[in-house]
């Protein structure tokens, strides 16, 4: 179970993804959903980082694979996005591995490539 104020934020994040597809509709790359999500993101006063890079441990050493987050939001909740034909397991693997890298609980996959965006999130939660 999250805390009040996750799940608060969380509904903030989706409803600014929201504005962004009924604004942009579907079909563009997803670096214009990125920029018009930290504009949405800015304009609603949501502290976010971009492009975060995330590191692996293995077996004590630190490897800087260059992995990266689309965003992460008030250090709670990783946010990576999509603009394909449909969702595949990998991408929810990948939102998981940066769960665990990041020990964040809450992830949030949006695929801005739907007619709907609704149809195109997906929680995840550690």
């Amino acid at each position: 179970m999250l805390d009040q104020e996750t799940e608060t934020l969380s509904g903030k994040i989706i409803g600014a993804a929201i504005e962004v597809h009924k604004t942009l509709g579907p079909g563009l790359l997803e670096s214009a959903y990125q920029q018009a999500l930290a504009y949405e993101f800015a304009h609603q006063a949501i502290d976010f980082k971009i492009e975060v890079s995330l590191s692996v441990v293995y077996k004590e050493v630190k490897l800087d694979c260059a992995f990266k987050a689309d965003f992460v939001v008030e250090d709670k909740i990783i946010v990576e996005l999509k603009a394909v034909e449909r969702l595949m397991p990998i991408h929810q693997a990948q939102l998981l591995t940066y769960l665990q890298l990041t020990k964040i609980r809450l992830g949030l996959l949006f695929n801005f490539n739907n007619l709907v965006l609704t149809r195109g999130i997906k929680r995840m939660i550690l």
